[in-house]
């Protein structure tokens, strides 16, 4: 069979992004060019900011990608762009660059959802063998999902209010961690332990997931001792917080694994480069003798390579889209 080669575009957030995949699963060529540093300054990510970023990133982001590849523009067969969910204004230089590179080169477009896109990441250099439990974790997801095959998928739990992710990011806050909040908290949590007392949220025999509650937890904890003069041990509130969050993610995981039988594992989604969520899942996993895969780190976070990856298995199919293709904030793939 002939190989194909997909030209991948990802600008949901804060990351430029642009690749080549080959065949769904070798990365041939990979750029990422990101705004953590001018977000920063801001706490958090200004989207009228990224989206302005992006536009001026776009071209050097291509001209840089294909100074890496060893193929030229010939030899690609699709282009592939995340037209949702994320930030409207990012999501839309993306689309339209995508749109300008398939009307030039006469080539396909496939539109691919940002959550397939980080499920998928699990394919690079490996195969997903099916059936699986997917533990999708990100900014704005919290789901449990049961994958029979390529995009058949099946919601078994989700988040009630916030996505981990959010919760981290907003726990850090709370605490006073610098932005990115998520991964600083978990780097503080490593020098900590679990000494605060913090509730224990869902439980119950359903596969959902609660986080507000915990945030709410932290946010009071913190506003009393501070009240009564009382330092706060920022190491140890964050390993708190990561634990009983993180707890409750193998508890849902164990559930299903016990109730379906399945005996394969994927983690996807930002928040997956969290070693502690990987090392705790990777224990739930071995006591069910189910194999757990985790993409590589460079694949967890936002990165048109995942983009190529879920791109692949509908080029297949043949699901191109037009050219009204338009971008979409909230469009969900569940």
């Amino acid at each position: 069979m002939k190989d194909i080669f997909i030209f991948a575009i990802e600008s949901s957030c804060d990351e430029t992004s642009m690749a080549i995949v080959k065949n769904g699963t070798e990365v041939v060529a990979l750029e990422v060019m990101t705004q953590i540093d001018t977000h920063s300054l801001y706490g958090g990510v200004v989207p009228e900011i990224a989206s302005r970023m992006h536009t001026e990133a776009v071209t050097i982001c291509y001209e840089q990608l294909m100074k890496k590849a060893n193929i030229g523009m010939d030899k690609i067969d699709a282009v592939a762009v995340t037209y949702a969910p994320g930030l409207l204004g990012s999501l839309l230089v993306g689309v339209e660059f995508a749109k300008t590179i398939s009307l030039v080169y006469n080539l396909p477009l496939i539109k691919v959802n940002h959550m397939a896109g980080h499920i998928y990441a699990n394919q690079i250099d490996r195969t997903m063998n099916y059936p699986l439990l997917a533990v999708v974790i990100s900014g704005g997801h919290t789901n449990l999902v049961k994958m029979t095959g390529d995009y058949e998928f099946e919601v078994l739990g989700s988040t009630l209010d916030d996505a981990i992710g959010e919760a981290f990011d907003k726990v850090a806050r709370i605490m006073g961690i610098p932005y990115p909040g998520g991964p600083n908290l978990e780097k503080l949590a490593a020098e900590g332990t679990p000494s605060y007392p913090l509730p224990i949220p869902v439980k119950d025999n359903t596969y959902n997931f609660s986080f507000s509650g915990l945030k709410s937890a932290v946010s009071n904890l913190v506003n009393n001792e501070k009240m009564r003069g009382n330092e706060i041990n920022k190491a140890n509130l964050a390993c708190s917080f990561q634990t009983i969050a993180t707890d409750l993610l193998a508890r849902k995981l164990s559930l299903a694994l016990e109730n379906t039988g399945i005996k394969e594992v994927i983690i996807a989604g930002g928040v997956s480069a969290n070693k502690y969520i990987r090392s705790e899942l990777k224990k739930v996993c071995d006591q069910y003798q189910a194999n757990l895969s985790v993409p590589e780190f460079i694949y967890c976070t936002d990165n048109a390579a995942m983009i190529g990856a879920a791109a692949y298995p509908l080029y297949k199919k043949g699901e191109f889209a037009s050219y009204d293709l338009n971008a979409s904030a909230s469009d969900d793939i569940f």
